[in-house]
Protein backbone atom coordinates (compact mmCIF):
# COMPACT_ATOMS: atom_id res chain seq x y z
CA UNK A 1 0.00 0.00 0.00
CA UNK A 2 1.15 3.47 -0.76
CA UNK A 3 1.11 6.24 1.65
CA UNK A 4 1.47 9.75 0.45
CA UNK A 5 0.50 11.42 3.62
CA UNK A 6 0.61 10.04 7.59
CA UNK A 7 0.44 11.91 10.94
CA UNK A 8 -0.47 12.04 14.36
CA UNK A 9 -2.45 14.93 15.47
CA UNK A 10 -3.27 15.59 19.33
CA UNK A 11 -6.14 17.83 19.57
CA UNK A 12 -7.36 19.71 21.98
CA UNK A 13 -4.87 19.39 24.67
CA UNK A 14 -6.29 21.65 27.73
CA UNK A 15 -3.74 22.80 29.79
CA UNK A 16 -3.78 25.46 32.54
CA UNK A 17 -0.72 27.60 32.52
CA UNK A 18 0.75 31.19 33.26
CA UNK A 19 1.57 32.98 29.91
CA UNK A 20 1.74 36.35 29.10
CA UNK A 21 3.38 40.23 29.05
CA UNK A 22 1.30 41.54 31.71
CA UNK A 23 2.00 40.78 35.28
CA UNK A 24 -1.56 39.32 36.39
CA UNK A 25 -1.12 36.81 33.48
CA UNK A 26 1.79 34.93 34.85
CA UNK A 27 0.01 35.45 38.23
CA UNK A 28 -3.29 34.55 37.59
CA UNK A 29 -3.00 32.17 34.41
CA UNK A 30 -5.39 30.92 31.65
CA UNK A 31 -6.34 27.93 30.02
CA UNK A 32 -4.98 27.55 26.85
CA UNK A 33 -6.18 24.98 24.16
CA UNK A 34 -3.43 23.24 21.99
CA UNK A 35 -3.47 21.65 18.53
CA UNK A 36 -0.21 19.24 17.74
CA UNK A 37 -0.11 17.50 14.18
CA UNK A 38 2.91 15.65 13.11
CA UNK A 39 4.08 14.19 9.89
CA UNK A 40 6.10 11.18 9.43
CA UNK A 41 5.77 7.56 7.80
CA UNK A 42 3.63 5.13 9.59
CA UNK A 43 3.79 2.54 6.90
CA UNK A 44 6.05 0.89 9.48
CA UNK A 45 3.33 0.66 12.25
CA UNK A 46 0.41 -0.42 9.73
CA UNK A 47 2.74 -3.44 9.34
CA UNK A 48 3.91 -4.35 12.93
CA UNK A 49 1.47 -2.78 15.14
CA UNK A 50 4.43 -2.09 17.42
CA UNK A 51 4.57 1.19 19.57
CA UNK A 52 8.30 1.11 18.49
CA UNK A 53 7.64 1.57 15.05
CA UNK A 54 5.46 4.54 15.61
CA UNK A 55 5.39 8.32 17.37
CA UNK A 56 3.86 7.77 20.32
CA UNK A 57 1.01 10.35 21.25
CA UNK A 58 1.59 9.80 24.63
CA UNK A 59 4.99 11.27 24.58
CA UNK A 60 4.11 14.06 22.35
CA UNK A 61 1.49 14.93 25.04
CA UNK A 62 4.16 15.01 27.83
CA UNK A 63 6.15 17.54 25.27
CA UNK A 64 3.72 19.87 25.20
CA UNK A 65 2.75 19.55 28.62
CA UNK A 66 6.24 20.08 29.60
CA UNK A 67 7.08 23.43 27.74
CA UNK A 68 3.39 24.56 28.52
CA UNK A 69 4.41 24.71 32.57
CA UNK A 70 7.51 26.54 31.86
CA UNK A 71 5.94 30.86 32.09
CA UNK A 72 7.09 32.85 29.30
CA UNK A 73 6.23 36.23 28.21
CA UNK A 74 4.61 35.14 24.52
CA UNK A 75 3.34 32.39 23.17
CA UNK A 76 5.38 32.19 19.82
CA UNK A 77 8.49 31.49 23.02
CA UNK A 78 6.18 29.04 24.10
CA UNK A 79 5.09 27.20 20.37
CA UNK A 80 9.21 27.28 19.81
CA UNK A 81 10.14 25.22 22.85
CA UNK A 82 7.34 23.09 21.72
CA UNK A 83 8.88 22.55 18.52
CA UNK A 84 12.62 22.27 19.53
CA UNK A 85 11.68 19.27 21.62
CA UNK A 86 9.42 17.69 19.26
CA UNK A 87 12.16 17.62 16.60
CA UNK A 88 15.05 16.45 19.24
CA UNK A 89 12.80 13.58 20.85
CA UNK A 90 11.64 12.44 17.47
CA UNK A 91 13.85 13.15 14.38
CA UNK A 92 11.64 10.98 12.40
CA UNK A 93 9.09 13.33 12.21
CA UNK A 94 9.22 15.40 8.29
CA UNK A 95 7.27 18.56 9.55
CA UNK A 96 3.99 19.29 11.58
CA UNK A 97 1.52 22.04 12.63
CA UNK A 98 1.02 23.42 16.11
CA UNK A 99 -1.50 25.97 17.39
CA UNK A 100 -1.56 27.59 21.07
CA UNK A 101 -5.21 29.15 21.45
CA UNK A 102 -5.11 31.51 24.99
CA UNK A 103 -8.50 31.29 25.82
CA UNK A 104 -10.82 34.32 27.20
CA UNK A 105 -7.35 36.50 27.07
CA UNK A 106 -7.16 39.72 28.61
CA UNK A 107 -8.17 42.36 26.05
CA UNK A 108 -11.56 44.27 26.04
CA UNK A 109 -14.24 42.87 23.70
CA UNK A 110 -16.01 39.74 23.01
CA UNK A 111 -12.61 37.32 21.86
CA UNK A 112 -12.86 33.84 23.21
CA UNK A 113 -9.42 33.40 22.27
CA UNK A 114 -5.81 34.58 20.87
CA UNK A 115 -3.58 31.98 19.45
CA UNK A 116 0.07 31.24 17.69
CA UNK A 117 0.27 29.04 14.84
CA UNK A 118 3.08 27.83 13.74
CA UNK A 119 4.01 25.45 10.57
CA UNK A 120 7.17 23.57 10.29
Amino acid sequence: MKITSSCIELKRIRIYAYHGTIAQERTVGNDYDIRLKVFFDISKAMESDAIKDTVNYADLYDIVKCEMMLPSNLLEHVAGRIISSVRKNFPEITGGELEIVKVKPPVPGDITGAAVSVTF
